[in-house]
């Protein structure tokens, strides 16, 4: 009996699994081992959402209605902060030219860096953000709301950030340019992630920003890894 015939998966599909692993597992490797950029974004997140609270005064309605605008607004900034770094080292260390050589795809090689680079990064801070959501004194389930907002608008940012990456991988100020690229194209992520909370805490439904966040990451899960892969061709060219 052929022990093979348990398995759907072709040859060279699990050596296409296997090398997408295998990048996904490298990066996170990687960023255990810079744990000082992680703790540096994730800091960053914190410190920007506190000082509001602070500055705006303790108004228990005015912090309520702008929890969620700051919140996001802090986590958006917090990513830019990592997402210079998801191909500019590869490129430093001619890591990137070897992967365009490989015969795994290359919008699946980008999709893997992806999803290490939303792990180490925006999963964290949809971890921290029910902390600090408790200053603004937002109630239990508009807080519930935010979490999940952030899971499903956060992946969203390392997608459409890593259009941008690749764009200016090797630019010289490619942090700069990298904001003025990706912060407008995540406008909608925004809106649509604060617009939520915002109605939960008027008590009406949020049923249509989840459809709408949702509906926009498995477009940008299928449309972003290729645009990123032919903007790193344009790239080193």
């Amino acid at each position: 009996m052929n022990t093979n015939s348990n398995f759907n998966v072709s040859p060279p599909a699990a050596g296409t699994l296997d090398a997408m692993r295998g990048i996904f597992m490298r990066d996170v490797r990687l960023a255990m081992r810079r744990r000082a950029d992680t703790a540096a974004a994730l800091f960053f997140f914190v410190i920007v959402a506190s000082l509001f609270p602070l500055g705006v005064g303790p108004e228990p309605a005015l912090l309520r209605t702008m929890a969620a605008g700051v919140v996001w607004v802090a986590a958006l900034l917090a990513s830019m902060l990592s997402l210079g770094r998801l191909f500019a080292d590869d490129h430093a260390d001619g890591t990137l030219e070897q992967l365009l050589l490989s015969v795994c795809p290359l919008p699946l090689i980008v999709l893997s860096k992806m999803a290490a680079h939303w792990l180490c990064s925006g999963l964290t801070l949809c971890l921290v953000a029910p902390l600090l959501a408790l200053q603004f004194d937002l109630p239990a389930e508009a807080i519930g709301v935010l979490t999940v907002t952030l899971l499903l608008g956060t992946p969203l940012l390392s997608l459409i950030g890593g259009i941008g990456a690749a764009l200016t991988v090797g630019v010289r100020g490619a942090g700069v340019l990298l904001s003025l690229l990706v912060l407008p194209l995540c406008v909608p992520v925004l809106i649509f992630g604060a617009g939520a909370v915002d109605a939960a805490v008027s008590g009406l439904s949020v049923g249509a920003h989840y459809s709408l966040l949702g509906a926009m990451l498995i477009c940008a899960l299928f449309l972003a890894p290729w645009a990123t892969a032919a903007a790193l061709r344009i790239a080193l060219d």
